[in-house]
Formats: structure tokens, C-alpha cells, sequence
């Protein structure tokens, strides 16, 4: 993987956390957590496509990295939701 594939992973997943944190209603952090929280994302949501036999939405492929986008916002939402729901102290985001 070149660096500027890993910058350009970096920062569609950092997109996809920070969607999916705000679709959850709950902000874990800055851009680092978001960027955390969209690998996390696409991780659980590679794993409920597979178990669901779906397949992949909106797939992107950078230096031989297949990260699938909607996928990860989805799973970047239950994320943000359940660490919500267990950090009960953290107040959602204000409107």
C-alpha cells in the first residue's frame, strides 16, 4: 500500500465515522476517533454483510484495499450506539 492510498483510506474512513456517529447521534471524539470508529465500522459491517449474504454497497478499492462505504457508515452507527448505550456518562450531540 502506497502512502498516499493509506491517506486516502484514512480520510474515507474518518467520512464514514464521523457519518456514522452523527446518524447514531452520539460523538465519540475528533478526527482521530472518527477515523477509528469508521475501521471499526467497516470491520462490523463486513461481518453483518457476510452473516446477512449481502453484498458489498458502494465498494471502493485503493492500492488493493476493498472498503466498503455504506457498510461501514452502518456499522460505524451501531458502534457509536452501543458505546453510547455502555458509556452511559457521554451526552449526545447537541442539536
Amino acid at each position: 500500500m502506497t502512502f498516499t492510498g493509506l491517506l486516502l483510506l484514512l480520510l474515507i474512513a474518518a467520512i464514514c465515522g464521523g457519518i456514522g456517529q452523527s446518524i447514531a447521534g452520539y460523538s465519540l471524539g475528533g478526527c482521530v476517533i472518527s477515523i477509528v470508529v469508521g475501521f471499526i465500522g467497516a470491520l462490523i459491517g463486513k461481518w453483518l454483510a457476510a452473516k446477512m449474504g449481502l453484498t458489498f454497497i458502494l465498494p471502493v478499492e485503493i492500492s488493493g484495499e476493498t472498503f466498503p462505504i455504506i457498510w461501514s457508515i452502518i456499522g460505524s452507527a451501531l458502534f457509536s450506539v452501543a458505546i453510547g448505550i455502555l458509556s452511559k456518562g457521554r451526552s449526545p450531540l447537541k442539536k
